[in-house]
């Protein structure tokens, strides 16, 4: 039985969905898990160090049922920078700050048509993942804004119009990668907005 299979049914039979398969040097075998998604979800549940001892235990055991060859095996959750593959990805986090790279540049058409603001060689892009304006299931839109790199220590003045808003559309056949971007917020948990007045 081929890796991808055995690892896919060990994951899923046991509630988790399967985002990636990575071999790397020195017999290592990474495998990323996590919670399928449920539609309307108030809460996206995380993986927790609980879920990948299980997830260890039962891929170990069905690994070496299928003889497949591997010195360590790392099973963990997809982290903050996941990758999105799938069409259902793309729904889950729609809304969500994304990096996307394209497989070809945008090429000068829609480098000219976004006036200029755009590099015909472009291929990576940060922004708001959204469901984009065309027909089809598969059509997607990232909307950004390139401001300005902002100096430490320098001040931004309040008054400065910000940079003008941009969108791309793309399909996922147009993409060799997605993945949620990577952001952290160092400043600790923030009030939940003022206390409604009783």
């Amino acid at each position: 039985m081929a890796l991808q299979q055995t690892v896919e049914q060990t994951v899923t039979g046991l509630g988790y969905e399967l985002v990636e398969i990575e071999r790397s040097a020195g017999g290592l075998l990474r495998i990323t898990i996590d919670l399928p998604w449920v539609p309307g979800a108030v809460i996206d549940p995380f993986v927790t160090v609980e879920d990948c001892e299980k997830v260890t235990r039962q891929l170990q055991f069905a690994l070496e049922v299928d003889g497949v060859e591997y010195r360590r095996l790392e099973v963990s959750s997809p982290g903050i920078d996941r990758p999105l593959r799938s069409e259902q990805d793309f729904e889950r986090f729609s809304g969500s700050l994304v990096d996307i790279t394209l497989k070809a540049p945008i090429g000068k058409e829609l480098g000219a048509s976004a006036g200029g603001l755009i590099s015909a060689n472009r291929k990576k892009f940060r922004g708001t993942l959204e469901r984009g304006e065309g027909a089809g299931p598969a059509h997607w839109q990232i909307v950004w804004r390139d401001e300005p790199a902002v100096k430490p220590g320098q001040r931004v003045s309040a008054k400065r119009a910000p940079a003008p808003l941009q969108a791309l559309g793309f399909t996922l056949d147009e993409l060799r990668e997605a993945r949620l971007a990577p952001v952290v917020d160092f400043k600790g948990r923030r009030p939940a907005g003022p206390r409604q007045a009783d």
